[in-house]
């Protein structure tokens, strides 16, 4: 099976190509360039790179959220569409799901964090389970980065691993809390990779889980801020599936 993964959830856009359980390329830049400037042309340039084409793509996977709502729209739009026009398999996967996942090995609990922006970071807490999986201990969340501390001194007594670009724009305040609960590992390992979307999509695979690209959408944890100003036009658009 060929799958084709993206991220565009933070700055740092990545794509992933997938033969089987082998990746045969990935590539990650983090821009100041908007990801609706460069994701069709990097998505065109890491295909024709490796030899392949669309038509050769067995199944599309994307960071579904949460994380930048614009960015998540333009990922998601791009691999919905490519999944629902070619009749291709399509996977959403959480992107503190995938920031987490390289810490799949370890014996210390995982937080994955992302800038929320706003003095909050959207976050959960992980256990790896022994096997190469990880299992949810704080569900999937947006806080701010003292409440996040607060729940980790109540529940951990051991050494926690901190990711994400969220550790690295709370780092002093939350090192001043936590003190030696933190282990932070290098700096390649706060950035999204779509390697990591596209194995977790493929495990989906294999045992036959997909989404429905027509109905799929974001994880946004908290609402935007068109919701926040217009709240009357938010409820009139909600429940209706669409590719977005």
């Amino acid at each position: 099976m060929k799958i084709l993964a993206a991220d565009t959830s933070t700055p740092s856009g990545s794509l992933a190509l997938f033969d089987g359980e082998n990746l045969t390329a990935e590539w990650t830049l983090r821009s100041g360039k908007t990801h609706n400037r460069r994701l069709l042309k990097s998505l065109d340039s890491i295909l024709r790179k490796a030899g392949w084409d669309l038509k050769s793509i067995d199944a599309f996977a994307v960071a579904s959220g949460p994380g930048s709502f614009t960015g998540l729209r333009i990922g998601m739009t791009t691999m919905k569409v490519l999944a629902w026009t070619t009749g291709k398999l399509y996977g959403s996967i959480c992107s503190l799901d995938a920031l987490a996942f390289p810490f799949c090995l370890s014996a210390s609990p995982i937080c994955a964090m992302i800038d929320a922006r706003k003095s909050e970071v959207y976050c959960a807490l992980y256990r790896p389970d022994g096997k190469g999986g990880l299992n949810l201990d704080i569900q999937h969340s947006a806080m701010s980065p003292s409440l996040l501390a607060e729940k980790i001194l109540s529940r951990f007594s051991e050494p926690v691993i901190f990711c994400g670009d969220g550790w690295t724009a709370y780092r002093s305040l939350l090192r001043a809390k936590l003190g030696d609960l933190v282990l932070e590992p290098p700096s390649c390992f706060h950035i999204i990779r779509a390697a990591s979307v596209g194995e977790l999509a493929r495990r989906r695979f294999v045992k036959e889980e997909s989404d429905d690209p027509r109905s799929s959408a974001p994880m946004y944890l908290r609402a935007s801020e068109a919701e926040i100003l217009y709240p009357d036009m938010a409820e009139k658009s909600s429940g209706k599936p669409e590719i977005i």
